[in-house]
């Protein structure tokens, strides 16, 4: 009997990680310059984030910063797009999309900034 991994955030079964290519590094790395630098792209805070005080907010969003609790569970293709965090008794849950430069569709390329926007979601877990 097999066990499935399940993600510890949203407790979905997630696949077996992969071996990490070029492409995945790169893209990787400008996940992380977004989520660390607030460069890179753009932030989306969601209207249940924005409705959180001030203070929460800003806790929040630096422990989104700083989260780099990345494992096969959270993250099994290595692009570091997708985490959750906890702040003063609120969790949310963050992502990166890849998007064409026009925002009309997924990026074609997602590890070449010129041809992708990276958009960083931050929402309530419950707006998940």
């Amino acid at each position: 009997m097999n066990a499935v991994s399940t993600n510890e955030a949203t407790g979905l079964p997630v696949s077996p990680p992969v071996s990490v290519s070029p492409g995945p590094l790169r893209i990787r790395q400008l996940n992380d310059a977004l989520r660390t630098s607030l460069g890179g792209g753009r932030w989306m805070l969601t209207a249940g984030f924005r409705a959180l005080p001030p203070r929460q907010q800003v806790a929040l969003l630096q422990a989104v910063r700083a989260f780099d609790a990345f494992d096969a569970g959270n993250d099994p293709w290595g692009e570091h797009d997708f985490g959750a965090v906890e702040a003063g008794g609120v969790r949310v849950f963050w992502k990166i999309d890849c998007h064409d430069p026009e925002l009309r569709s997924l990026s074609a390329d997602p590890a070449d900034p010129a041809r992708t926007v990276r958009v960083l979601t931050v929402m309530l877990a419950e707006e998940y």
